[in-house]
């Protein structure tokens, strides 16, 4: 085993090293759209579906169903469209009781294409279909989307489709058959006049996030299977300066197109430790449009210049800590109070802490907190008793870690016959489910206390999981609970010999906040 003990700047991304890079003035005048390189798989996939032929003319995006995204995939869409020769669409014309079409001639026509890409995160049938409207004897027709985007592409949000069936059935068939006919949306009350179809060249693309894609692929497995298929990649690795230089130029390429300050030369540290944070893993900054446009607009509500500086960073990361932090307050104090019971001076035996994630329905924010974990020994038949799995609190994979410690520590023993010992283990005042494996290590460090009878030092907090080999292997959610724990020592006073044991594959996950990173602590 190799313990190694982390520098500051082990504990967050390295921006030192490209402080030059945020100085550049062409991070702000990229020339053209850095989504083509951002998202190569994506428009490849693109390209192949506004090729005549194309491959089919359905393809599914795995993608956020938000406004924001639809808008973004439409304009991107539209870069790479290729107006057709002749005009595409009709012009219906009413004459009393009778209805006729000819080709459209001009943009003018009613039912001439007038936009080569339309999306919509949500429709109904009259927008997707058009309508039929009768007032006082006089009949009109009104074009609906899939008559707007004729010749081009229609971009539809998979949870509207699922949620209304029978209008995907209908532009299903109308895509594959090419031509458009009206029919009545009331089966009761049909149309006043029969209506020419008209012909219908249509691309469609749906997206969707997994659980749409996966709802729709068993309503549809066959179109699913030959649809072509593409993601929205939510994260850039880091591998040079190159990279990180885009992903500057994709942030400005936003608060540009969102009307709002760009970010000053010190800012960008701040931003990239926040994008580490919400990605977990210090060489990987999101792509999400949504989190990029939340960090800026909460940021320039406290700018007054042309750029926003760290300072106001600093300041929006502190006030939105402190406007999701309640409930972790609460609980800090419940710790504080000695209402639960966490030491964190001094040593015993068969005890020790353990890092924990809560996370409640509703809420924004994840956050940490110390779990207080024991272990008692006696003459007995070899049976580790999990007080959370016989209590009915466990889940399912803190039990296979429990099974798994247990492997470990028979193997490692190598005895001819039973053990001749019983150990019970328990997280101490939990009264909720407890899931999950990142314990085990700290489980394993209780057990083995109780069995040698060497007390462990309080101080120090532990997470991770174990192989059945006794390996160390990485677990989630570092950065909150190292920052839990440090919250609870800093109230009681530091004193330099607190701190944190963590797996060294989970060293690339910390993004810590400066307060912590900052303090005396290990």
């Amino acid at each position: 085993m190799t313990i190694t003990k982390l520098t500051r700047n082990d504990l967050a991304p390295d921006t030192e090293s490209y402080q030059a890079l945020f100085a550049q003035a062409d991070l702000a005048h990229a020339e053209e759209s850095l989504s083509g390189e951002l998202q190569p798989r994506l428009f490849y996939a693109l390209e192949q579906l506004l090729v005549t032929p194309a491959i089919s003319p359905f393809m599914l995006v795995k993608i956020p169903e938000e406004p924001e995204y639809l808008q973004w995939l439409a304009n991107e869409t539209r870069t790479l469209h290729q107006p057709a020769a002749t005009l595409c669409g009709v012009h219906y014309q009413v004459d009393g009781g009778k209805i006729s079409l000819t080709p459209a001639q001009t943009a003018e026509d009613n039912f001439a294409s007038v936009a080569p890409v339309e999306a919509a995160d949500w429709i109904e049938a009259e927008q997707l279909f058009g309508c039929v409207r009768q007032f006082n004897g006089e009949i009109t027709l009104q074009p609906g989307l899939v008559h707007r985007a004729n010749g081009g592409v229609l971009i539809l949000s998979l949870r509207a489709l699922l949620a209304q069936p029978l209008l995907w059935m209908r532009l299903k068939n109308m895509v594959a058959r090419q031509r458009f006919d009206w029919l009545s949306f009331d089966e009761s009350r049909p149309l006043p006049v029969s209506i020419p179809s008209m012909p219908l060249s249509l691309k469609v693309i749906l997206v969707g996030e997994r659980e749409s894609l996966a709802d729709f692929q068993e309503m549809e497995p066959e179109l699913s299977a030959q649809a072509i298929y593409s993601e929205y990649e939510d994260n850039l690795q880091i591998a040079d300066a190159e990279t990180l230089k885009q992903w500057c130029q994709w942030v400005w390429q936003n608060a540009q197109q969102l009307e709002l300050p760009g970010l000053s030369a010190n800012a960008w540290p701040l931003l990239i430790q926040e994008g580490a944070r919400y990605t977990g893993d210090q060489e990987t900054l999101p792509l999400c449009v949504l989190w990029i446009a939340r960090q800026l607009r909460e940021a320039a509500a406290f700018c007054d210049g042309e750029e926003i500086s760290a300072e106001e960073i600093q300041t929006m990361l502190v006030r939105r800590l402190w406007r999701e932090g309640y409930l972790a307050e609460r609980i800090q104090d419940e710790i504080l109070q000695e209402q639960i019971l966490i030491e964190t001076e001094g040593e015993c035996v068969g005890q020790i802490n353990a890092l924990s994630v809560i996370e409640f329905p509703g809420h924004p924010r994840a956050f940490g907190e110390p779990s207080r974990i024991s272990c008692v020994v006696h003459i007995g038949d070899g049976e580790f008793i999990d007080v959370e799995r016989k209590a009915e609190l466990g889940g399912n994979i803190h039990a296979k870690g429990m099974m798994i410690m247990q492997a470990f520590l028979m193997s490692e023993l190598e005895l001819e016959q039973q053990l001749p010992f019983t150990a019970s283990l328990t997280f101490e005042q939990s009264y909720s489910e407890v899931d999950g494996d990142s314990a085990s290590m700290a489980e394993l460090c209780a057990l083995i206390s109780s069995l040698a009878n060497v007390p462990i030092n309080q101080s120090i907090a532990v997470t991770g999981s174990v192989d059945q080999f006794g390996r160390v292997q990485p677990v989630g959610g570092l950065n909150e609970k190292i920052e839990g724990f440090f919250a609870i020592c800093q109230q009681r006073g530091l004193t330099g010999k607190q701190g944190v044991i963590i797996p060294s594959a989970n060293v690339r996950h910390l993004s810590l906040a400066q307060e912590t990173a900052a303090g005396r602590y290990g």
